[in-house]
């Protein structure tokens, strides 16, 4: 298993489509900042992406900071570090609408505009702990577009969210959990398509992933993160020099090997500490430390307290997230 699937898999996402937008032109919406959006869409999590999906027509994305963005059918827009923006029919037009306002309603579908051109979209977010969204998101832009319905999997993902959709608007039990599954599988869809197509140059976790040396050692420390890994021993397991390992990990993930180790291992550790009733010791063996006592001590250091007391404190959130 690669170290993109294996993170997945370790630590726990949650999402769910929250708005079926049908806009006719002229049309234009506010979504604030991903953070404000949290205590409604997901209460007690971390960290909240925010992406749309366009299943018909055309639209324009708008954030002050960038020039707008020209969406068409088929395309996903994610704005991994949750910027306000708008989403518009045209450039330049005034917001009728607050997106926090539907929110609190929670509506299946919405309709807004005048009688122009039809467009539809699907607004969705993945909530996460917050060093996970800092390690998946590192080194991506504030927006990134991706054209789901040119990939292999984007015409039965998009079909299989437009039948959920219809699902959850029916009287049969289990409709919000399909769609809940398939925001989750829209958003890794979205980063797969994207370290398939980003531009040379491109730093960070997911750009590491994709590099042949690089993502041959995180694929190691994913596989098998309690082994006693060194520097030296990474090194001689991807077939490449210790120098060059270490130059290219630093370059894209941003931090050491032995960091980026001791960093995964103890997200590891924070979520068998939620997710199960583990004893320290036994946690502590399943992330490569020989004793509670070093355990503690590196926990210490990452989350800022025992993991006896993150655990207390994590226990109401749990149940929530």
């Amino acid at each position: 298993m690669d170290a993109f699937s294996e993170t997945l898999r370790a630590v726990r996402l949650a999402g769910a489509f929250f708005v079926q937008g049908r806009f006719t032109a002229p049309w234009c919406y506010r979504s604030p900042c991903a953070a404000s959006l949290a205590p409604i869409l997901e209460p007690g999590a971390e960290r909240v992406v925010v992406f749309h999906l366009i299943t018909e027509g055309e639209c324009f994305v708008d954030m002050e900071s960038e020039e707008p963005l020209r969406l068409v059918a088929g395309e996903a827009v994610l704005f991994p570090w949750g910027d306000e923006h708008l989403m518009a029919s045209s450039p330049g037009l005034k917001p009728t609408q607050e997106i926090e306002e539907v929110l609190l309603e929670r509506p299946q579908l919405i309709e807004l505009g005048g009688s122009g051109a039809t467009t539809q979209l699907l607004c969705g977010y993945m909530a996460c702990d917050a060093r996970l969204g800092d390690l998946l998101l590192s080194g991506l832009p504030s927006i990134m577009r991706v054209n789901v319905r040119g990939s292999h999997a984007g015409g039965w993902v998009e079909a299989a969210v437009r039948y959920a959709l219809v699902e959850a608007r029916s009287t049969r039990p289990g409709g919000e959990g399909v769609l809940s599954k398939l925001a989750e599988v829209l958003f890794i869809e979205t980063l797969r398509l994207h370290m398939t197509t980003q531009a040379p140059g491109m730093k960070g976790w997911l750009a590491g992933v994709g590099d042949r040396i690089v993502g041959a050692a995180l694929n190691a420390i994913h596989m098998q993160p309690a082994h006693d890994w060194t520097l030296n021993s990474l090194a001689s397991h991807v077939g490449s020099s210790r120098s060059v390992l270490a130059e290219r990990f630093q370059l894209l993930v941003g931090r050491t090997t032995m960091q980026y180790l001791t960093q995964w291992r103890m997200l590891l550790a924070a979520n068998l500490l939620t997710r199960s009733n583990g004893t320290l010791a036994r946690i502590a063996e399943e992330v490569g430390y020989e004793t509670d006592t070093a355990f503690s001590r590196a926990f210490r250091r990452e989350y800022g307290m025992p993991p006896a007391t993150w655990r207390r404190r994590q226990l109401p959130l749990a149940r929530r997230f």
